[in-house]
């Protein structure tokens, strides 16, 4: 239970703040919290099964990085917005199919940031529009390659790995019902 807060910084995107509370074993405790609007990652699977990743420049990770088309919710945007807005901006797609496949919670010791995942599917090609503070190339890795690579460590951004595990497991049994056909 909060008892109070305190705000430390307030930023652009995130403000910090030092909570007070009680943990529901009636220890008292000061907790730094990042608030963060949340965000949208997407799984984009295009007809040869192959997943739309992004080689990204991050500073605060130390170099590029690689990810799904994934960002910041707007305020007021609901988060499937904010999925079909950065599949096109980052991917140059659309998708005519969408799954929700939950959420990931970044950091949640510290971070309220929640990141909704959707499966993408059916996409059409669409003009891009990459913000100028975004360094990144577009990939295309077979599905099977990224699920192999999440496993073995390759890709380390965990809204990436969870995703790509999710999507795949949401298309196994599609894929079973095909093969039967």
């Amino acid at each position: 239970m909060l008892i109070r807060s305190r705000e430390v910084f307030t930023g652009r995107v995130t403000r910090l703040t030092v909570d007070t509370v009680e943990l529901p074993n009636g220890h008292r405790a000061e907790l730094e919290v990042l608030h963060h609007p949340g965000g949208a990652a997407v799984v984009a699977i295009d007809g040869q099964r192959r997943v739309c990743l992004l080689r990204q420049y991050r500073h605060a990770a130390g170099g590029y990085v690689i990810e799904l088309p994934a960002g910041r919710l707007e305020p007021a945007e609901p988060p499937a917005r904010t999925a079909e807005r950065e599949l096109a901006e980052e991917a140059g797609m659309h998708a005519a199919r969408w799954q929700n496949l939950g959420v990931s919670l970044s950091s949640p010791g510290v971070f309220t940031e929640r990141i909704h995942l959707y499966l993408a599917t059916e996409l059409t090609p669409v003009p891009s529009a990459p913000e100028a503070a975004e360094v990144f190339e577009v990939l295309w890795v077979p599905l099977a390659e990224a699920v192999q690579r999440c496993l073995r460590g390759e890709i380390e951004d965990s809204k990436t790995c969870l995703g790509v595990l999710r999507a795949a497991a949401a298309l196994a049994p599609t894929e079973a019902a095909e093969a039967r056909c």
